[in-house]
């Protein structure tokens, strides 16, 4: 049931049907656990890390958790996706067990951890379901607190779709904004920063968020008394509980193995929550971890011998049993009896998840088997490749990886038209088995980046050259007035329309839901856009400058980035990042941290144009696509004068696709972003003295060059120098092995492939700071010149 109904309306025998129907889904969940653990240790799986303990305010959570509610969450949840019929035995296995299989491990088709849960909010299309007629939890990730900046968002997306009316009320994410965001955490784990940062924007947002801490008392090993001040997170957040004159949060404390106290506290909550749009915190305290942190240890190493017989007493499922039996609600007999079934159920649902995760594997086992026996028939090698058949179709519990290393190593072994069948054969097998482990970083549907197509900017004959921010500006209001679902805030995007006016008078005109300022808190302004995206707005998250992009990199790796991978492509969060940069100056403002960053967000696109004209065109792009991106605009661009389309918010610029800005045959130049400015000063320089130089601007670092224009390039200057105000060896680099390695440059290539970067250390303030850390005209200038030098001596003497 969705929540216990008001006792004066059930009868006692509905009542009671209701409690027993609760009772056996947490001992189903706990005998999960436990068995879970054994075939951990046995070797069947990898690693546990359960829920036992925690069943039972979850229950109470379930009952009022809600059609189009979302979850936020912690990997003990389990008891809690059974609860809202979201996980099964089979199912919990399967994640145990790690099955590639989406139609078994619907939680991450074997890509996560056991105790990492989700359900599927887009269908296997990558169509949004209608995400208010089902119970939804989004992605869990293992960082502890990762989950809390997504919280936020998911919460706020309610207050949007209740507050902002251009929004039809006929939608598939929300029903007046009535759903509620639910979080779970650890106790040690509101320690982290991220914790913290999220309470405080919660409270300032006002959004219907219900936070669900279960307290045990410890964090792995560590006692609470090193974790909080005071050993109590609700004591140390009083300050936080609204009252009469102030906004803030309902606080609540409840013990975690008081059945009716805890179905009543989450109704109260959700009621708050629901109606008023209040969050909620709700602090589940005297809660046990019986089995320990996971199956890495045993808590009998760090629990005395007091602390291990309270949590026997104080076990959440003995002490509702004991409250079932002074209540008459249940007899021991039939208590007794749920223990006894649940225990045969598991097991009989664990043996299912089994038989089904080591068939497919057994099959692809024979099938292989069947290969290496006939390509051994007239090998030279015969009696070792049986041996080696052999071997393999006597593994017991075989893995994947077991089939390829046993033909790879036979592979060798033969020649002639053997070897090449064999060869098809790991090629044909491979293909069909590595996108169980490695599809879906980017969408594969119909509004992916492939579905997009080019739409060149037009001008007519008196267009204007103007201040380059108005065009970002002007093309953001035509988005505004298109896409009612696209939102935008960030540090300063409201009031004053951004630091640098691209948003200049768009708050006062679709309002300040729409266009809003936020404190100063990176990481949980990335996750109001992750949560919204998750529920199907189009939100916009402004980061001021690129180098505050590391205070919300772990968010940006750990949750955006793996989305779509860590769901097999059954969530998506279609957010962008907007954010400034490059050939800014001093330590914390050098605008190029590039390497870092993409190789960091592998799964969100990194977009670096030259112009705001670009930057306006890649905006009106992504709005058609499901992908998350990341938009670096040019810092020193927003004054420089470039000339105003007449078709705002319809032209668009292609992503992964290069441009060449100037033609030449004597070398390849290839950069981005602001620095193509000096290079197109240098080239100028060059080309007096005879160096016709080729420039390429990137135009995005991911995806890089889909078409390969660059090597086509290099073919006919066979030269090539990569230029870029990143460390030594950062997006040069990626660059670098992009065209030579992957394009195959080097066969066109006359001199060796250089690059010229910033120095290695990050910029000291001032423009003297900036000259002698990155590229110079001067420096590129004088690197193409020694290339040209060694290939032309003559021509071009040494300059030093």
């Amino acid at each position: 049931m969705n929540k216990m109904a008001n006792t004066e309306t059930l009868t006692f025998e509905d009542f009671k049907k209701e409690v027993l129907n609760d009772f056996k889904i947490a001992t189903i969940s706990r005998e999960c656990s436990l068995l879970g653990r054994k075939e951990v240790l046995t070797g069947k799986a990898k690693f546990g890390i359960f829920g036992d303990g925690k069943e039972v305010p979850q229950l109470a959570l379930a009952k009022a958790f809600q059609n189009g509610d979302f979850r936020s969450g912690y990997y003990r949840d389990q008891t809690f996706m059974m609860a809202i019929g979201a996980l099964n035995i089979e199912q919990f296995f399967a994640g145990l067990y790690g099955h590639a299989d989406i139609n078994f491990d619907p939680m991450s088709a074997g890509r996560q951890m056991g105790g990492h849960f989700a359900t599927h909010s887009l269908d296997e299309n990558g169509n949004w379901k209608n995400l208010t007629q089902q119970k939804n939890s989004s992605s869990d990730i293992s960082p502890t607190a990762g989950q809390m900046p997504r919280l936020l968002g998911l919460a706020q997306a309610s207050k949007i779709y209740r507050n902002v009316k251009e929004i039809p009320s006929e939608n598939n994410f929300s029903v007046n904004g009535n759903e509620i965001a639910w979080g779970t955490i650890g106790n040690a784990s509101t320690s982290e920063g991220l914790f913290f940062e999220t309470i405080n924007a919660a409270g300032v947002l006002q959004v219907p968020m219900v936070m669900s801490v279960w307290d045990d008392e410890y964090g792995i090993s560590v006692h609470a008394k090193y974790q909080t001040t005071k050993e109590n997170i609700s004591e140390i957040l009083k300050g936080f509980q609204r009252d009469e004159e102030n906004n803030g949060y309902e606080i609540f404390r409840v013990k975690g193995w008081d059945y009716p106290a805890l179905v009543d506290t989450y109704q109260k909550a959700a009621a708050i929550a629901r109606k008023e749009h209040v969050p909620v915190l709700i602090h589940v305290q005297e809660l046990t971890q019986p089995q320990g942190h996971s199956t890495s240890g045993s808590h009998e190493r760090y629990k005395n011998a007091e602390r291990l017989a309270w949590e026997t007493e104080f076990d959440c499922l003995a002490q509702m049993k004991k409250w079932m039996l002074e209540n008459n609600i249940s007899t021991a007999e039939e208590i007794e009896e749920i223990e006894k079934s649940s225990k045969k159920e598991v097991l009989e649902g664990k043996k299912v998840a089994w038989n089904n995760f080591i068939t497919a594997i057994k099959n692809d086992v024979a099938e292989a088997v069947a290969v290496l026996n006939q390509v051994a028939q007239n090998s030279e090698n015969k009696v070792f490749i049986e041996k080696y058949s052999a071997d393999l179709a006597g593994i017991k519990e075989p893995i994947r990886k077991d089939i390829l290393v046993t033909a790879r190593k036979v592979l060798r072994m033969l020649s002639g038209n053997d070897r090449a069948t064999l060869a098809q054969w790991i090629t044909e097998f491979t293909k069909r088995i590595q996108p169980k482990y490695s599809s879906h970083l980017f969408s594969e549907s119909s509004k992916n980046l492939a579905s997009t197509t080019e739409v060149k900017p037009t001008y007519d004959e008196t267009a204007e050259e103007v201040d380059a921010r108005l065009i970002i500006r002007d093309n953001f209001d035509k988005i505004f007035a298109k896409y009612p679902e696209v939102l935008i805030f960030g540090e300063d995007s409201g009031n004053i329309g951004d630091v640098n006016q691209g948003l200049e008078g768009m708050q006062e005109k679709y309002g300040d839901l729409r266009v809003s300022d936020a404190g100063i808190r990176e990481a949980t302004i990335l996750g109001q856009g992750i949560g919204m995206a998750m529920r199907g707005l189009r939100p916009i998250a402004e980061i001021q400058y690129l180098d505050y992009l590391l205070y919300a990199i772990q968010i940006m790796s750990d949750d955006l980035a793996t989305l779509q991978y860590r769901t097999q492509g059954r969530q998506k969060a279609p957010l962008i990042i907007r954010t400034r940069g490059h050939r800014l100056e001093g330590i914390w403002h050098s605008g190029s941290p590039m390497g870092m960053i993409i190789n960091a967000i592998r799964g969100i696109h990194v977009l670096v144009p030259r112009s705001m004209t670009k930057a306006a065109g890649f905006y009106n792009t992504l709005l058609e696509t499901d992908e998350p991106a990341l938009l670096v605009e040019c810092l020193n661009g927003y004054r420089l004068k470039e000339k105003m389309p007449t078709n705002l918010g319809e032209f668009k610029t292609p992503i992964g696709v290069v441009e060449t800005i100037k033609e030449g045959k004597d070398i390849t130049l290839v950069s981005y972003g602001s620095t193509l400015r000096i290079v197109e000063q240098a080239a100028k320089e060059l080309q007096e003295i005879g160096i016709d130089a080729e420039i390429i601007d990137i135009q995005s670092l991911l995806p890089f060059d889909i078409n390969k224009d660059i090597v086509k390039s290099v073919a006919k200057t066979n030269r090539l120098l990569v230029i870029d105000e990143d460390v030594p060896g950062g997006a040069s680099a990626y660059i670098l092995q992009e065209i030579v390695e992957n394009q195959n440059a080097y066969k066109y290539l006359d001199s060796a492939p250089q690059t010229l970067t910033a120095k290695a250390h990050r910029p000291a303030y001032g423009t003297d700071g900036d000259y002698f850390s990155k590229p110079s005209a001067e420096d590129i200038y004088e690197k193409v010149y020694e290339i040209m030098h060694e290939a032309f001596p003559a021509k071009f003497p040494k300059l030093y």
